[in-house]
């Protein structure tokens, strides 16, 4: 049988850890390691039974899990950050985000997709709701748009460069660009390099931030 996920759940309400552990205790690849609400035990638990994930809410006493975040990223960067927490605003997410957390979930999350979640910050990968990744895209775009103009070069694209710029921005691949457009994988790249040079684009992100900004791309 495949390992067992190890998880940690922190949260600072008795009632909650006894509500997580419920649910997940008669999962077949979850093993739940400990649970507490004290920053000085979870130390030790982090260094005596070495989870895979920390299930860990936002509002605690002595520590945000903000502040509980960032020191597991700095100290334990092999356990992951999975956030559960009823506080779905903006402040919060990207305060999670940026102190390391992989996931963030609304605490009236489901028990099939706390699962997914878990599974997913465990292999390393980001997992948010749908609800926490809008918001998440809001704040993003947001930002790039308060963010000074990038200065083009030249800014006349052709109308296949804008077309081929609005899906590599979309997500498209090369390959994907290629064959809804019917070119070859090798055009669209000539396309795109064209595009960063006539630009004057020295990274992807500037492409992304101006494709944004002039409404290349409609998020």
């Amino acid at each position: 049988m495949t390992n067992k996920i190890k998880i940690l759940i922190v949260d600072d309400h008795q009632i909650v850890r006894d509500g997580l552990i419920s649910l997940l205790n008669d999962v077949e690849d979850i093993d739940i390691v400990g649970e507490t609400s004290g920053f000085i035990n979870l130390l030790e638990m982090l260094n005596q039974r070495k989870p895979d994930v920390v299930v860990l809410d936002i509002s605690m006493p002595e520590k945000s899990g903000v502040e509980i975040a960032e020191i597991i990223s700095q100290e334990f960067p092999d356990i992951k950050v999975l956030m559960l927490s009823m506080y779905i605003n903006e402040d919060f997410i990207t305060s999670a985000l940026k102190a390391g957390a992989k996931g963030y979930l609304p605490k009236n999350t489901t028990k099939a997709e706390l699962l997914d979640a878990i599974r997913h910050v465990n292999r390393n990968e980001e997992y948010f709701s749908k609800p926490i990744a809008d918001i998440i895209m809001k704040s993003y775009v947001k930002r790039i748009k308060a963010e000074d103009e990038i200065p083009p070069k030249d800014n006349s694209l052709t109308t296949r460069e804008i077309e081929i710029l609005g899906l590599f921005v979309k997500g498209l691949s090369n390959a994907e660009i290629a064959n809804k457009l019917f070119i070859s994988v090798r055009t669209v790249e000539s396309h795109k390099n064209h595009i960063m040079q006539k630009m004057g684009f020295k990274s992807t992100v500037e492409l992304v931030k101006y494709a944004i900004k002039n409404n290349i791309v409609k998020l």
